[in-house]
């Protein structure tokens, strides 16, 4: 049994600071440490998450539709999606700030609702398949995640430094409140993932 989970083994963990208790049938059990209600898994866990990937998704046609950025100049606004805003930096030779957009803003977020829907769909199937490659998948999506707001963070600055009044101004558009929104549920989704769930379909003695 050396490959069983805590829960194969009879355990709860504490999700607030980790201390294992041994678990009893029909009795709702309390940390000893920290007095937080135990739970085999946390609950509603994956229809949390699919609730919170699902309304990413929504938004993350708007984010990419609608203008980030509204830029004023001599009385003329232009909008700006966010893949406009890279090829206007690679058509001014700015590939590093480019690349940096595309893969914070395009291919993170992609990436991650990509891998989130893989990773509810093979724990709903009780997938036994790959357990540590999702393991790490799952790793690697929460990492990143905090990433992806770098493009608002880009915004931000612009809006803060060109401020010329009737010569030129910089404003954040509607795609940024959506882009927002994708970022922020994403996260909550990874959070509200339970990665033991992963483990639950495999067979203790493989």
């Amino acid at each position: 049994m050396s490959g069983a989970t805590g829960l194969q083994a009879g355990l709860l963990g504490c999700h607030s600071c980790g201390q294992l208790t041994k678990a009893q049938e029909d009795i709702a059990l309390s940390c000893s440490r920290c007095g937080e209600q135990l739970h085999p898994r946390h609950p509603n866990s994956i229809n949390r998450a699919w609730a919170l990937l699902i309304a990413a998704v929504i938004l993350y046609i708007p984010a990419n539709l609608i203008p980030i950025t509204l830029t004023t100049a001599l009385g003329n606004t232009e909008g700006d999606t966010i893949m406009q805003g890279v090829i206007y930096f690679m058509g001014s030779g700015e590939w590093p700030i480019a690349l940096v957009i595309f893969t914070a803003s395009i291919l993170v977020p992609t990436t991650k609702i990509i891998s989130m829907t893989y990773l509810l769909v093979t724990v709903q199937r009780s997938s036994d398949r790959q357990c540590l490659n999702r393991a790490k998948i799952y790793r690697a999506v929460e990492f990143v995640g905090r990433w992806s707001m770098i493009d608002v963070f880009v915004v931000t600055i612009m809006v803060a430094l060109v401020q010329m009044g009737t010569l030129a101004n910089v404003e954040a558009g509607q795609g940024a409140i959506y882009f927002c929104g994708v970022v922020i549920l994403t996260m909550l989704a990874a959070e509200s993932f339970d990665p033991r769930l992963i483990w639950d379909g495999l067979d203790p003695d493989e």
